[in-house]
Parts: C-alpha cells; sequence; structure tokens
C-alpha cells in the first residue's frame, strides 16, 4: 500500500514575524503508524524540498516517542528534505492521502487548487482522505461533483475555535478551520480542547488536533485493509 502525504511549504505566521510550518507531531505519529505496518509513505509539498517544521512543535514540552524517535531518524530527515512537488503528483499511483497539520495549511493548501484538485481525484476514485488538526483548511475549495463542498453534509472535524483561542492566534490566523468547515456545510462535531477526537464520513477522515493525529492514520490504515 502506498500513502501520500502532503506538508505544507508555508512558513510564515501570518504578520507576526514569526515562522510556521508543519507540526512535527502530526507528521510523525501518523508516519511510523503507517511505516511499521508496512505501508509506503511518499512525502509531497507545494514547493518540493524541504517542508518548514513550525518551531513550536519543536519545543521540549511538545515532544512525543514519535517526535524523538524522527530526531534520531537519518533516513527519515533526509527523506522530509526532498518532497516531491505537489504539481507533480498523481493519485493514481496511491492508495490514500494525509494531510499533517500546522497552521501553514491556513496559507497554502487551503488556497491551492492543485492540492483541491489532487483531493477532489482521490475521492472521486473511492480513495480515503484524511486530515489532522489545522489540515482540515485544505478542504476549503475541494468540491464534490455537484460543485458543491465536499464536507457538505458530512461529519467532519478539525482545530476548534476554542483551540485557537487557547494557542492565542485567534487573530493571526487567516480564517478558523472550525467556521469554514461549518461555513461550507459540514457537520462539525469537536470533543474537549486538545482531547482526543476523529471522525469519518465514508472516505473522509478528520482529527480534531495533535493528539488525534494517529487516531486518524489507523482509521486511514482501517479503511485501507477492508
Amino acid at each position: 500500500m502506498k500513502v501520500l502525504f502532503v506538508l505544507t511549504s508555508h512558513d510564515e505566521l501570518g504578520n507576526t514575524g514569526e515562522k510556521t510550518g508543519f507540526w512535527v507531531e502530526e507528521f510523525a505519529a501518523p508516519y511510523y503508524y503507517l511505516v511499521d505496518k508496512g505501508v509506503d509513505v511518499i512525502l509531497a509539498s507545494p514547493k518540493g524540498g524541504q517542508p518548514p517544521i513550525d518551531p513550536t512543535s519543536d519545543k521540549p514540552e511538545n515532544q512525543t516517542e514519535a517526535t524523538k524517535r524522527f530526531k534520531a531518524d537519518a533516513e527519515l530527515q533526509e527523506k522530509l528534505s526532498k518532497t516531491h512537488v505537489l504539481a507533480d503528483v498523481k493519485s493514481e499511483d496511491y492508495d490514500a492521502v494525509f494531510y499533517p497539520g500546522g497552521h501553514g495549511p491556513l496559507w497554502d493548501l487551503a488556497e491551492s487548487e492543485v492540492s483541491a484538485d489532487l483531493i477532489q481525484s482521490f475521492y472521486n476514485a473511492n480513495k480515503p482522505v484524511s486530515f489532522v488538526c489545522h489540515a482540515p483548511a485544505a478542504l476549503k475549495m475541494v468540491k464534490n461533483t455537484d460543485g458543491e463542498p465536499l464536507v457538505k453534509g458530512k461529519k467532519v472535524t478539525g482545530f476548534t475555535n476554542s483551540e485557537e483561542a487557547l494557542v492565542q492566534l485567534t487573530d493571526v490566523v487567516p480564517f478558523l478551520v472550525e467556521d469554514m468547515l461549518k461555513a461550507n456545510g459540514g457537520i462539525y462535531s469537536k470533543k474537549g480542547d486538545f482531547e482526543t477526537y476523529a471522525v469519518e464520513d465514508g472516505l473522509l477522515i478528520t482529527g480534531q488536533n495533535p493528539a488525534s493525529s494517529e487516531k486518524v492514520a489507523e482509521m486511514l490504515l482501517n479503511q485501507l485493509q477492508k
């Protein structure tokens, strides 16, 4: 089985002068969960090459067993530095797609027609599409075959407004994931702040926050093994 991971290439946290990118745990935990079970994971990003790591996710208090493993994994770090250019990948070469979060996707993947078209092509080919934390932002422009938002009428979750408030970025981000999913007609649900929570509705799998990243990978693998 081959799964495509799509990471952000965006590294500017609005106009704060601070850096952002992808959240290490949301990449590492699902990556190792899948590869340890024999899945071949290929990495891509809008610009290709090394995607930016959110410095906050690198802080000691945000480390997990998966991030520690990543830090010691020279082979994966090398692989990560050479992600494929997103426009060059095709859904027919993979069995599913997974989008790790971090704040970066709010700026690039949310507004990327290349990404939206890719998600649509996976979905229309009856292949699972999965997202965690801020990565459901990438669903913003994705349509179904009727031209309606893909999330319309579907059970979804993603980083909550209250979680965004707790990290004090409500006024920095271009939009709030929870609000966007609801505005696009998604049947949005959530658990408590930073609790593990993921939902699936057919081929669409979404997780609420960093604590939910491995749960999303677990649901994804279950779908692939059906």
